[in-house]
């Protein structure tokens, strides 16, 4: 468990701020709320992904809620709570791990199709 609260923070680049985190029985999650929601996106991404999965176009709105969210916390004076930085984190997590997927099957597809031709077939 001890290795969690070493390598998630630096895997997300995460602060870590009391303040933005989540505690169960006194222990500050390893990362803050928003981390914490990107990560529970991935996971049901890797979940769900052969069920079915969005397109690209989609998956880049799904990224906007945590964007703007971001945004609005850096340039005023609006303070977002944690389950707000939880949602769009979940939300943005899903939206990009999809769109890491699409790519990485587009392009062993397209490397495939490539192969095939080099080879005459």
């Amino acid at each position: 468990m001890a290795w969690l609260y070493k390598w998630l923070p630096i895997f997300f680049g995460c602060h870590c701020r009391p303040d933005r985190s989540f505690f169960y029985r006194g222990r500050q999650f390893p990362v803050c709320a928003r981390c914490t929601g990107e990560l529970i996106g991935i996971f049901a991404l890797l979940f769900t992904w052969h069920a079915g999965h969005p397109h690209a176009g989609f998956s880049c709105v799904l990224l906007l809620p945590l964007i703007i969210d971001g945004l609005a916390q850096l340039c005023t004076s609006y303070e977002s709570n944690n389950l707000r930085r939880l949602w769009t984190g979940i939300l943005f997590g899903y939206g990009l791990a999809n769109l890491f997927f699409l790519s990485v099957t587009a392009v062993s597809h397209l490397g495939f199709a490539a192969g095939l031709k080099l080879k005459g077939l």
